[in-house]
């Protein structure tokens, strides 16, 4: 258990992130019927020319009451150092509280529906953005997300190493410069193993996960740990402190791609937990800014 210190530190730290006033998009398009099927765009401040697209997706273990509007300060942080920022919404657990495992509280994400609203985002975002976003360069694409949403990141990049027949298989690797994944739930199998989110692991693999054959069906389908090499070029940006998504999830990520022969990039920042990496008044946003102009530029 993390000591009373970590604990108010990190409480400081989501504070900060959650201080700042939603930022409205410049547009918002949908991909699907559904209300959390939209997309917001942010224009690049500042420059004429065409602007590398950076893809967010949010996070909040995957649980209704975490929508986008917690990361469009970020969205727009990014709109403002020059990006074209593409901020994903989609279908998130149940938003009244249910039992779940380690106490009461949202259910994390709706299986299948949550995987398949990124799908199709990922599917449709270039025909969106050409409409919404002209100033987007589409050759030019980097993926983030933070948190759940790291994981759903480093998914939607590896959907060509799908099983065969899995509804969401790409056939060829997604035209993506990169991905920049923030304190991701990255190995749901360590995750779950150390109770992340109050076990929101198996909660986002649904109904019947807590038997075995279920369970190791759908990570096969859903964790990225398992869905290596990719062949794209990823990092990691983890804070050392943090006691939301230890680091050992994102180690154990890097580990599993290694062994499949490929090189994950880690970023382990000194004294930041988990929200600094989202929150436009820390240090460490900036650092993730630059990670990610490392890959769109």
């Amino acid at each position: 258990m993390p000591d009373e210190a970590a604990v108010a530190r990190d409480a400081a730290e989501e504070q900060s992130a959650f201080a700042h006033p939603a930022v409205e998009p410049d547009a918002t398009a949908a991909y699907g019927a559904h209300p959390d099927q939209v997309v917001d765009f942010y224009a690049p401040r500042g420059t004429g020319r065409p602007a590398p697209l950076v893809v967010v997706l949010h996070g909040g273990a995957w649980r209704a009451p975490y929508d986008r509007a917690h990361v469009s300060p970020f969205a727009d942080f990014l709109a403002r150092r020059g990006f074209a920022v593409a901020s994903v919404e989609y279908r998130r657990g149940a938003a009244s509280p249910i039992p779940a495992q380690g106490g009461s509280g949202p259910v994390a994400g709706r299986w299948p529906d949550t995987l398949d609203d990124v799908a199709a985002a990922l599917d449709a975002l270039p025909a969106l953005a050409r409409e919404a976003l002209p100033a987007a360069d589409p050759r030019r694409v980097v993926v983030t997300g933070h948190s759940a949403g790291g994981h759903l990141a480093l998914w939607a990049a590896a959907r060509h190493v799908l099983p065969e027949g899995s509804p969401w298989r790409r056939e060829r690797p997604a035209p993506l410069r990169g991905v920049v994944a923030l304190a991701p739930i990255a190995d749901l199998r360590v995750a779950d193993e150390l109770g992340v989110c109050g076990g929101a692991v198996r909660q986002f693999l649904g109904a019947g996960a807590d038997t075995g054959a279920v369970y190791e069906e759908r990570l096969a389908h859903a964790d990225p740990a398992a869905l290596l090499p990719t062949g794209i070029a990823t990092t990691v940006v983890q804070g050392r402190t943090d006691i939301v998504v230890p680091h050992a999830v994102a180690e154990a990520y890097a580990d599993a791609a290694a062994k499949a022969g490929e090189v994950v990039g880690v970023t382990l920042l000194e004294e930041v937990g988990h929200f600094p990496l989202i929150d436009p008044a820390a240090d460490a946003c900036a650092v993730v800014a630059e990670e990610i102009a490392q890959l769109a530029f």
